[in-house]
């Protein structure tokens, strides 16, 4: 934790490479002992690199590892295959990107207040919160409000998973209000996620607030930040990329196609199984054909394996990878007005995203209309003998939540979100959950471990030490 300004450099360093900044952005000698003195970084500066960091860390590792204990991939060899198997260790974590992030975040919002820029600071709250709720989302206590002064908290405390939320959704309400001011800069050419436009970041907040409210089960919250949330596709924050290998290509693409050939692939995993389940079903009014052949193509590793569609679908080099989106922000609005027993609204917002998939628009890119049917669903739909009952139940609502959560499921592909809800609906009333089955042994993973470095060098990490099978305060 205490060297979190270290990495800071590489981020930014990284980011200068990239995004066409001076070359010299880091010279204070205070630098290893006092983030607040970088003076010499303006803002936009800042804010690419942030931006940078935040992109990365939803294509790392770490999601590669919830997307395998949560059934959507699997790891076929090397580390990979032990992920798939639940074994890992300390030393399979590391909290150097996560905190580096933040911190930078942190920064901006400080060099932000120094020049009066209440939208710059305001976006470096949003980003900070999307770090941290990563954080405390797979590791549960996390330290956060002593995370970034190394020179009053070398080994910050760890704060309850529930304290975080709670702070991370006082974090969102200021950059709520900071993202509402009427003047401010934005910097346009700095920010590749959305261009300046305010409007976005606002919105992105809203539906950033309403997951984490899902989260923890206050779904009229939940409900209330949503209609405020991502409106469109259009207002999706991606992050982009381009097709220089180790430059910008994007990470997924590089993991299947470069550098990590055949240690995971979707071959066993649960996710391929449930779209095909929604292929030549009785289900007329839906068919993931064009979808999964977007997401999945035969045979790129290995004669008849699974593997990402690196060739013309969702893991080409160039794809954009989602941060947060529509999607996202329509299915938190489904789902938790279907909890409340709001049938008819949480079936509009389901059609909504059935529309949008009808037209082929899937993260910033478009898959085929060969095999892509989705109807508008009715209630009857979902009535006891209804086309859409896939669990053939007598209870509309669990109906309807069942057909919600699998397609959260499946436009999760190869997001931390889908492990989120993997643990989240074990426990959320009425309870409905997809039929995923264990890689191995009789316990689902739960959480990641504390990383080795954490545990050697800060006294206050928990005790004793969970283990990836203890469950998290916030998914009992």
């Amino acid at each position: 934790m205490k060297k979190f300004t270290t990495v800071i450099l590489i981020f930014a360093a990284f980011t200068v490479g990239l995004l066409s900044s001076c070359k010299k952005i880091f010279e204070n000698p205070d630098i290893n002992t006092n983030p607040n003195a970088v003076t010499n970084v303006d803002l936009p500066t800042l804010m690419g690199g942030t931006l940078l960091g935040v992109g990365l860390l939803h294509e790392d590792t770490d999601v590669r590892i919830a997307s395998m204990w949560a059934g959507e991939l699997n790891g076929l060899a090397r580390a990979h295959l032990g992920y798939a198997q639940y074994i890992v260790s300390a030393q399979n974590f590391s909290w150097s990107p996560l905190y580096a992030v933040a911190g930078q975040a942190r920064l901006m919002q400080s060099k932000a207040d120094s020049v009066g820029n209440a939208w710059g600071k305001g976006i470096g709250q949003v980003l900070e919160a999307m770090v941290i709720a990563k954080a405390t989302a797979l590791y549960g206590d996390v330290p956060y409000r002593q995370a970034f002064d190394a020179a009053r908290f070398p080994t910050p405390v760890f704060d309850k998973q529930q304290d975080v939320y709670t702070t991370l959704q006082t974090t969102l309400d200021q950059a709520i209000t900071n993202l509402s001011a009427s003047t401010g800069s934005a910097y346009p050419a700095k920010d590749f996620i959305y261009k300046g436009d305010i409007k976005k970041w606002l919105a992105a907040a809203n539906t950033l607030k309403a997951r984490l409210y899902l989260h923890t089960g206050h779904y009229t919250q939940a409900i209330q930040f949503a209609q405020r949330g991502i409106a469109s596709p259009a207002a999706d924050a991606l992050m982009p990329h381009g097709t220089a290998i180790g430059v910008d290509i994007n990470q997924n693409y590089d993991f299947f196609a470069v550098s990590r050939i055949g240690d995971a692939g979707f071959d066993g995993a649960y996710l391929p199984k449930l779209m095909q389940s929604r292929i030549g079903s009785a289900n007329t009014k839906t068919d993931e054909t064009a979808l999964y052949n977007y997401f999945f193509k035969r045979g790129l590793t290995a004669t008849n394996s699974l593997d990402g569609n690196t060739v013309d679908g969702a893991f080409v080099n160039n794809a954009s990878h989602p941060l947060i989106t529509y999607y996202e922000n329509q299915l938190i609005l489904a789902e938790a007005e279907a909890r409340l027993g709001q049938l008819a609204d949480a079936l509009s917002s389901l059609n909504s995203i059935r529309a949008n998939l009808n037209n082929g628009m899937f993260n910033g890119g478009r898959f085929g209309s060969d095999g892509r049917k989705y109807d508008a669903y009715t209630l009857a739909d979902f009535g006891p003998v209804g086309l859409a009952n896939n669990i053939k139940t007598t209870d509309l609502q669990a109906a309807l939540l069942y057909e919600i959560i699998s397609q959260r499921y499946i436009c999760f592909l190869m997001q931390y979100e889908a492990f989120n809800d993997y643990r989240r609906l074990a426990s959320a009333v009425p309870v409905v959950q997809l039929p995923i089955p264990l890689n191995t042994g009789t316990q689902k993973p739960q959480r990641f471990i504390y990383p080795q470095v954490e545990i050697n060098t800060n006294p206050n990490v928990p005790k004793p030490l969970p283990d990836q099978f203890t469950k998290l305060p916030v998914f009992p």
